[in-house]
């Protein structure tokens, strides 16, 4: 490796750890203040930069937001794409993992995950970067093709009826994105409400049994 590639090399790690760096920050403060209240310079001190060295990697506040949304999808689309792909379960087992993968998927940041199922039912995807929109788009889209082969593999192994699979990795998401908002608006009223993991199970669980054949 020549002297030049390695310097090059060396800037490519240097601003992923930057942006990662600004990325978690933006976290922190998010999570304390929330979305509307936080400002750019509040992110610049809670990552120790200035608010340009901000600007150089994100444009907006809403861009630095967005792209915690998709450090969340990218995190989704890749455990589901490890289940579909896993070798040795059968479709019934896999349904049995996507339980947990949810859940998983929901505590890796529920915050960010609860705002961007309402950036999805709100105005706010017009308003994206063409860029963004398209990174989001494209880890949805392969999220649900990898839910959808789930389906396929059932059916090939004649265990599912034959229902269109994109429309039941659409009900997949549909039930995920109901239960989590349902059940965070019980715990506004009560904190002490936590029924989402079997109210997950629950709704898997009755798919599952109304599209298995016989």
């Amino acid at each position: 490796m020549g002297i030049a590639e390695r310097r090059e090399r060396e800037r490519d790690l240097q601003q992923k750890m930057r942006r990662k760096q600004i990325l978690d920050a933006a976290k922190r403060v998010f999570h304390a203040k929330g979305f509307s209240a936080a400002t750019m310079e509040d992110i610049a001190q809670e990552a120790e930069l200035s608010p340009a060295a901000i600007y150089l990697y994100f444009k907006n506040k809403d861009d630095l937001y967005v792209s915690l949304n998709l450090q969340l999808l990218e995190y989704l689309s890749d455990r589901l794409e490890r289940l579909y792909l896993q070798e040795g379960l059968d479709a019934e087992e896999k349904f049995e993992a996507l339980k947990d993968l949810l859940y998983d998927v929901y505590n890796f940041d529920p915050l960010i995950l609860i705002n961007l199922f309402h950036l999805q039912a709100s105005d706010g995807l017009r308003n994206l970067p063409a860029e963004r929109l398209s990174q989001l788009n494209e880890l949805a889209g392969k999220s649900l093709r990898n839910l959808a082969g789930i389906f396929d593999q059932g059916k090939d192994e004649s265990c599912l009826e034959d229902y269109h699979s994109t429309a039941l990795a659409d009900i997949i998401w549909i039930i995920f994105t109901g239960a989590v908002l349902w059940e965070e608006s019980k715990r506004m009223i009560n904190p002490h409400k936590d029924y989402l993991k079997s109210t997950l199970d629950l709704a898997i669980d009755i798919l599952r049994r109304g599209i298995r054949k016989g």
